[in-house]
């Protein structure tokens, strides 16, 4: 008889070893997700300080509900469905910050792009260029057409895991991220920035 344990992913396996006690497996979980986790909330929220308490948020919620976990879809689905609820009730406690957020504070404290030494100086420049143009168009972006675009691209999550940590429907989830694909082409193709966008066009 197949063990239901043999078609988890290595992340749920590791969630339910955590729910049972294993505080190992939690480490695992969170240096695995904690870089993906904090960029998608940094470019939500559009402030270094606003994304570091949503950050604590995300793995308090999920520490205080561990119990209840049930591996019924992806661990990452999982991680970002409670991310989506943390940044909803963000921007209901506080309009203000939604209003006033500098998107420049996001690419501030974005990861630096890895970039080999040994490239030349203009080529350096040249990357750099393209990344702050990218992380500008991303910025631009409405809110639900950022959200999933960035649950596409810094989780590879599919659309049907994007509608379901977004709570609508998989038509739905569909025109958010081709509208955005689509607004992201048209913002930087004409500025020569096709090589900073590595869109997974072939899913949607």
């Amino acid at each position: 008889m197949l063990d239901p344990m043999e078609s988890l992913d290595e992340d749920a396996k590791l969630m339910l070893r955590y729910r049972d006690g294993d505080v190992d497996a939690f480490s695992a979980l969170y240096s695995r997700h904690k870089g993906p986790l904090y960029r998608y909330l940094l470019r939500q929220a559009r402030n270094a300080g606003a994304a570091a308490d949503l950050f604590q948020e995300v793995w308090s919620r999920l520490i205080a509900t561990r119990s209840r976990y049930e591996a019924r879809a992806k661990f990452a689905t999982y991680l970002f469905h409670i991310a989506h609820n943390c940044v909803v009730d963000f921007f209901r406690r506080d309009l203000q910050i939604r209003r006033t957020a500098r998107s420049e504070d996001v690419y501030a404290h974005s990861l630096e792009p890895e970039v080999p030494e040994y490239q030349h100086p203009d080529r350096i420049a040249e990357f750099a260029e393209q990344q702050s143009a990218l992380l500008a168009a991303v910025g631009a972006l409405p809110q639900e057409q950022r959200e999933a675009f960035l649950l596409h691209e810094e989780t590879g999550l599919t659309i049907e895991e994007i509608a379901r940590v977004t709570d609508v429907g998989l038509e739905t989830a569909k025109s958010r991220l081709r509208y955005a694909i689509r607004k992201l082409k048209k913002s930087l193709i004409p500025a020569h920035v096709p090589a900073a966008l590595p869109l997974r066009t072939r899913t949607i």
